[in-house]
């Protein structure tokens, strides 16, 4: 007898939705998702797709009605609770917008909680549309399985950065110089810096030009940095961040066995 196929499929839709969902809950979907699921996913009744609301969790629904621009659905069981998030942030230096999407998209894909982008003196982009970035970062959730989205904050500078910065979190800081300016602090390889601490981390990235002298020397004169190496090579500032917020991961976040969450 062949088995009985799983439901929901694997490949059934994923969603954010704003609102908090309960079981037996009717949602109406419109505008870009209604557009997604009937246009391009082509749902139709009786098809299954999954919501989340980054609250309780990923959810089953069903789907009841198909119109040209509203979509209702009916949901009929919770699969997941939110997931529990590396309490990691990375703080990356303005790029230009391409080069900056991918950070944004790869950074959900990697497992990151806050998204902070800072603005330094070699930056070529000093805005960001927090709502464009927050719709990249939620369809990478999405595509990604995520059922927490990270959260992204308006650009700072940073030297707000350095003065607001919370005292329990350390700050590990990408210096492409790998050298020492005398404080007696020469940057350790990343992979071996990460193993040493698990509480509450950020990862510094500077732009495609690197930190100037004076911004290196005021973060280094921070007492919760920790300058770090990512190598013999010079990286473009979207693969440094992509690269030292992997290794995180992979030495103190949730792709090991010593994980360091928050709720």
């Amino acid at each position: 007898m062949p088995s009985t196929p799983s439901w929901p499929p694997k490949s059934a839709p994923r969603l954010f939705v704003g609102d908090t969902i309960n079981l037996n809950a009717i949602i109406t979907l419109d505008g870009t998702q209604a557009h997604y699921l009937g246009k391009v996913m082509r749902v139709r009744a009786g098809d299954a797709v999954i919501l989340c609301d980054n609250v309780t969790g990923e959810w089953a629904a069903r789907v009841d009605t198909v119109d040209k621009r509203r979509i209702e659905v009916t949901v009929v069981d919770h699969l997941r609770t939110r997931e529990a998030v590396p309490d990691i942030w990375l703080c990356p230096a303005l790029l230009k917008k391409d080069r900056f999407d991918l950070v944004l998209e790869k950074a959900t894909e990697l497992g990151v909680a806050r998204i902070q982008p800072i603005i330094t003196r070699r930056c070529v982009a000093d805005k960001l549309n927090i709502d464009r970035a927050t719709t990249i970062t939620t369809e990478a959730a999405e595509q990604c399985a995520r059922t927490a989205l990270p959260q992204v904050v308006a650009p700072t500078s940073l030297d707000t950065l350095l003065n607001d910065w919370p005292e329990t979190r350390i700050l590990f800081f990408a210096d492409e110089e790998s050298s020492d300016l005398g404080d007696g602090s020469p940057a350790q390889p990343a992979s071996v810096a990460f193993g040493h601490h698990t509480g509450p981390t950020a990862i510094v990235i500077g732009p495609e030009g690197g930190f100037d002298k004076a911004e290196r020397a005021a973060i280094r004169a921070h007492p919760n940095a920790r300058p770090i190496s990512l190598g013999p090579r010079i990286l473009r500032g979207e693969t440094a961040a992509i690269a030292a917020l992997s290794v995180w991961m992979g030495q103190a976040g949730d792709w090991g066995d010593t994980a360091s969450k928050q709720e």
